[in-house]
């Protein structure tokens, strides 16, 4: 297995023979209804565009939200590559020409040779159920969570009792937003979690250099950082080990017997 963090929520998965391209933000600007109300750029050069990514299996979207579904981008990629994606984020796929959509609701499943893709049930956001991910390589038994805001404790516990996971690809590093509170987990939501599912390893992820503008871009508060997160699960006496990749960076994990 092989993840190359690209930045933000944006990742290259390799595993079981296929490679996805997640969560992609690789054009500027990003913008949340209007650049006034939030607009997002990158603070330094990405490794990819969209042009320079190595050939694409799937296109994996977790949610409808720009940061994790974002039009120029998605404007900019082969349409012949099928999307896997939660269903809000299946409309925006569809109504920008790729000609393969497949939306997965809640443990729905897909499988393409050896590589078996389990929709988990994520945030709300508007309205709509959202999508975390299992993604299983079936010929050794490895199994990566990718869960990019975050899930109930419910959820969590039925994972826990499905499947052992070996790679958990989660925030750190939370963000309050005016009103919402907590929309994406923090230090300590984040232990929690490890601690019901107790994986392998643990990669953070929703981290990134950026600039952000606009009214509600100046309110934006992050919660916690990742050192704090590193010394609370140090403290717990978790074996999970902690890595965390630079931009660009890519982690090669062998597969747990």
């Amino acid at each position: 297995m092989k993840l190359t963090r690209i930045d933000l929520n944006s990742w290259l998965f390799q595993l079981a023979g296929k490679t996805l391209l997640v969560d992609p933000w690789l054009v500027d600007p990003l913008t949340f209804g209007a650049s006034w109300l939030i607009e997002l750029r990158h603070a330094t050069p990405l490794a990819f565009t969209p042009e320079t990514l190595p050939p694409l299996d799937f296109i994996l979207l977790s949610q409808a939200q720009p940061d994790h579904c974002h039009r120029p981008t998605l404007a900019r990629l082969d349409r012949q590559v099928p999307v896997i994606a939660s269903p809000a984020a299946a409309r925006i796929a569809r109504d920008l020409g790729f000609q393969s959509v497949r939306a997965l609701t809640s443990f729905e499943e897909h499988t393409s040779g050896h590589l078996q893709i389990t929709a988990v049930p994520g945030a709300q956001v508007q309205g709509e159920q959202e999508n975390g991910y299992l993604l299983r390589d079936q010929l050794n038994g490895t199994v990566l969570y990718y869960e990019p805001h975050q899930t109930t404790l419910s959820i969590q516990q039925q994972l826990a009792a499905r499947t052992e996971i070996d790679v958990l690809l989660m925030p750190v590093v939370g963000l309050n937003f005016p009103i919402l509170g907590e929309v994406v987990m923090g230090p300590d939501s984040a232990l929690a979690m490890a601690k019901v599912l107790r994986p392998k390893t643990i990669v953070p992820t929703t981290l990134g250099e950026v600039h952000s503008e606009g009214w509600l871009g100046n309110l934006l508060k992050p919660v916690g950082t990742v050192s704090e997160f590193a010394a609370k699960l140090k403290a717990s006496g978790l074996p999970s080990k902690f890595l965390q990749p630079a931009p660009g960076e890519t982690l090669e994990l062998a597969a747990v017997g």
